[in-house]
């Protein structure tokens, strides 16, 4: 398992009866959390100070209490020698904006950035399809990479924007568009684009800008055919991660075999990633990833 154990803005304190206890900063929120099966005691005293609780509805869908939390928050994460700031909200679905896990992978792609033999005449080139609000469109250019940072969501992208701004990030080489991935990468490869890392972050079910549907069952394998053929001849890695039950890393490993190694050589991984629980030493899966690098 990949463990993103080096925030000090974030910590998952406790968890149990299919709840998390974190603290985001200076607030405390509990949400619910499908992978905390077991009932322990609550014990630790943040559980009665929390500043917001998502409750999770029987019909479906929930809806946010809260205690003295403001709109809208900052907390930074430590990468190399830059300092990632994220803009954090709670909104629909549980969500504030930011998961936290995924910092396991940005240490991973951003110390292939770091250390790869630049090219002369141009920046490494990094694509983030399903890209959200940014994070890793943020670590890759705090590394020195040109990034296309794709979403179909406007409101998502402007976030991104504004995350980079909070990093200091704001005149960094990124495009950020606003647009479907599949029609975005057919595109792409009709133009003849060619990136030294891709990343996705693909959703269980979507629609793009203009209704297009996403099922993560039946499109991710031949979107992932398709997205391989857009990797440079010296491309340094591709990253999937999936939060989806049914795609295992076993099943990821597979299609990153078939679909970028078969081809490029090099190696490929899959496994969970985690994060630490600071109460009881637990280490909480939080979906999966595969990568591949050269």
């Amino acid at each position: 398992m990949w463990i993103a154990d080096k925030w000090r803005d974030y910590e998952v304190l406790d968890a149990t009866e299919g709840e998390k206890l974190e603290r985001w900063g200076d607030y405390i929120l509990v949400r619910p959390d499908p992978q905390v099966i077991w009932s322990t005691p609550r014990s630790h005293r943040d559980w009665s100070r929390k500043n917001g609780h998502y409750h999770r509805s029987a019909k479906g869908g929930g809806e946010w209490e809260f205690f003295r939390l403001p709109d809208e928050w900052s907390i930074s994460y430590t990468l190399g020698d830059s300092a990632l700031t994220f803009r954090l909200k709670p909104f629909s679905f549980k969500h504030t904006g930011l998961f936290p896990e995924q910092a396991a992978n940005w240490e991973w792609f951003s110390a292939l950035l770091r250390q790869a033999k630049r090219p002369a005449d141009r920046p490494l080139k990094v694509l983030n399809l399903f890209a959200y609000t940014g994070g890793a469109t943020i670590a890759a250019a705090s590394a020195g990479a040109a990034v296309t940072h794709v979403d179909a969501s406007k409101g998502m992208v402007s976030w991104a924007r504004e995350n980079a701004v909070c990093s200091g990030l704001g005149d960094a080489s990124v495009r950020w568009l606003v647009d479907d991935c599949v029609k975005f990468v057919e595109r792409e490869i009709r133009r003849g684009s060619l990136y030294d890392g891709i990343i996705m972050d693909p959703p269980s079910y979507g629609r793009g800008p203009k209704g297009e549907i996403w099922k993560l069952e039946t499109s991710i394998w031949p979107f992932l055919t398709l997205t391989a053929k857009l990797l440079s001849r010296d491309a340094l890695f591709f990253l999937i991660n999936s939060y989806t039950t049914g795609l295992q890393p076993a099943v990821l490993s597979y299609m990153l075999n078939q679909t970028v190694a078969k081809r490029f050589g090099g190696r490929v991984e899959a496994g969970e990633i985690g994060l630490p629980v600071s109460g009881t030493g637990l280490i909480l899966p939080c979906g999966a990833a595969g990568r591949w690098h050269r």
